[in-house]
C-alpha cells in the first residue's frame, strides 16, 4: 500500500473509528484500525465484536493495499505529524512506514486477513431521520439507561418503537424512566432495543443540523449511517419492561415550575449529601412554593422555588441525583410536574403537550 492524504481528514477518521476498537482483545487485530486503500479512497475501520465503525476518506493510492496499525500508535502518531498532508507506505512484511517532509515513523502492523468480518445487514429496514431529531430524542432519554453492570441487560439500552406516525424511545433502569417520541412518516412497525454504549457514541457523530441520517435495521443489528460513518451495533435480546403499566392518568396534583430554578435550587440542596450520605431530597408542593430541603450528617439545606399548584399540596422524597438528571434534560424552559400522591412515581413533562415523559420512583419518607 502506498497512499498519500490530508493529515486533518486522517485525524479526524481516526479519532472517531478509534472509539470502536477494543481497548484489550484476545485477537490483537481487534485492538487496531484497519486500513484498505482502493480506487482514489482510504477505508478505516474500527470494531469490538459487539460496536463497529466504518469510514472513508479521500486519498491519492499510487499503490492499493490493506493492512491493521495499533489504534493507540497510530492515532497518536497522525495527531502529532507536522505539515498538511501524510503518507503511508507498508511491504509484504507489514512494516509501515507514516511520513510527510519533515518527519517519519516506522512501525509494524498485521496482516489484514486476521481482521474480522463486519457484520452486513441483509434485507434491513431503513427509516431516514433529520440528525437533530435524533440526537434531541437520544439525548433526553440515555441518561436513563442501566449501568453497563446491570444484571438485567435489557435495561443497558434504549427500546426504538417505530409505527407508521411516530417514533418513541424509552430508557428504564428500574428507578427511573425516561420516554421521548416524535410525529414521523413511516411505512413499518417494528420495535428494537440499541445498547446505551452504541447510543454515546452515536450522539458523538449526529450534528445539531436538519441533514438526514438514517437507520438500517435488521434482526441482529442496526447501523446508523451519519454523514460519511456507519455506526454497526448489535441488538439487545430479552422482554422489556410493560411500562405502560405504570404510566397512570391519574392526577391529584399539578405543578408548574421553571426548569432552571428548580434544578438550581436541587443542585443547591444536594451540596450536603455525598456518596456515603444518601439522604432523600424532601419536596413540599404547595400552592405557590415548592420547599426543597435535607438533612445529612454533614448538615441541613433549605430552599425555595415559586411554583403554581392546582391540587392538593403534597410531600414526597427523592433521590437527588435523578431528580437533577430528569430536570437537566428536560431541554424545556417550564416543566409540569404531576403527582398522585407520595409513593406513586413522579411525572415530568413539558408545560405543553407530552413530546417527553419522565418518572422519578419516589423515597418513602420517614415519619
Amino acid at each position: 500500500m502506498n497512499i498519500l492524504c490530508n493529515k486533518q481528514e486522517l485525524i479526524e477518521a481516526v479519532g472517531n473509528v478509534q472509539r470502536a476498537v477494543a481497548a484489550k482483545a484476545a485477537l490483537p487485530a481487534l485492538e487496531g484500525i484497519l486500513l484498505k486503500a482502493q480506487g482514489s479512497t482510504l477505508f478505516l475501520a474500527g470494531f469490538d465484536m459487539e460496536l463497529g465503525m466504518t469510514t472513508t476518506i479521500p486519498a491519492n493510492v499510487r499503490e492499493p493495499g490493506d493492512i491493521v496499525l495499533s489504534a493507540r500508535m497510530f492515532g497518536d502518531i497522525v495527531r502529532k505529524m507536522p505539515g498538511d498532508t501524510v503518507a503511508i507506505l507498508t511491504d509484504d512484511k507489514y512494516n509501515t512506514v507514516i511520513r510527510n517532509d519533515v518527519t517519519e515513523f516506522s512501525i509494524t502492523g498485521m496482516t489484514a486477513a486476521d481482521y474480522p468480518e463486519i457484520p452486513r445487514i441483509e434485507d434491513g429496514v431503513s427509516l431516514t431521520l433529520p440528525q437533530q431529531t435524533l440526537k434531541s430524542m437520544v439525548r433526553q432519554t440515555i441518561f436513563a439507561v442501566a449501568a453497563p453492570n446491570d444484571p438485567r441487560p435489557i435495561y443497558t439500552g434504549t427500546r426504538f418503537e417505530v409505527s407508521p406516525e411516530q417514533l418513541r424511545l424509552v430508557s428504564v433502569d428500574g428507578y427511573r424512566l425516561a420516554m421521548r417520541s416524535e410525529p414521523i412518516r413511516n411505512e413499518e412497525t417494528m420495535d428494537f432495543v440499541v445498547p446505551g454504549k452504541t447510543l454515546q457514541e452515536i450522539l458523538k457523530l449526529l450534528g445539531e443540523e436538519d441533514k438526514p441520517c438514517s437507520l438500517i435495521v435488521g434482526r441482529r443489528h442496526i447501523i446508523f449511517e451519519i454523514e460519511g460513518y456507519a455506526v454497526i451495533s448489535r441488538l439487545l435480546d430479552g422482554e422489556f419492561m410493560a411500562y405502560d403499566k405504570i404510566i397512570t392518568s391519574e392526577v391529584t396534583s399539578t405543578v408548574t415550575v421553571n426548569t432552571r430554578t428548580m434544578m438550581e435550587s436541587v443542585d443547591r440542596v444536594s451540596l450536603v449529601i455525598n456518596d456515603r450520605l444518601k439522604s432523600p431530597l424532601v419536596c413540599d408542593f404547595t400552592a405557590e412554593t415548592v420547599t426543597i430541603s435535607c438533612t445529612t450528617p454533614l448538615g441541613s439545606a433549605n430552599d425555595t422555588v415559586g411554583c403554581s399548584l392546582e391540587g392538593d399540596p403534597e410531600q414526597m422524597g427523592f433521590n437527588s441525583r435523578f431528580l437533577l438528571d430528569a430536570l437537566r434534560n428536560s431541554e424545556t424552559d417550564t416543566v409540569r410536574i404531576e403527582l398522585n400522591g407520595p409513593l406513586k412515581p413522579m411525572k415530568i413533562l413539558p408545560a405543553e403537550g407530552d413530546a417527553f415523559l419522565f418518572l422519578v420512583l419516589p423515597v418513602r419518607l420517614k415519619k
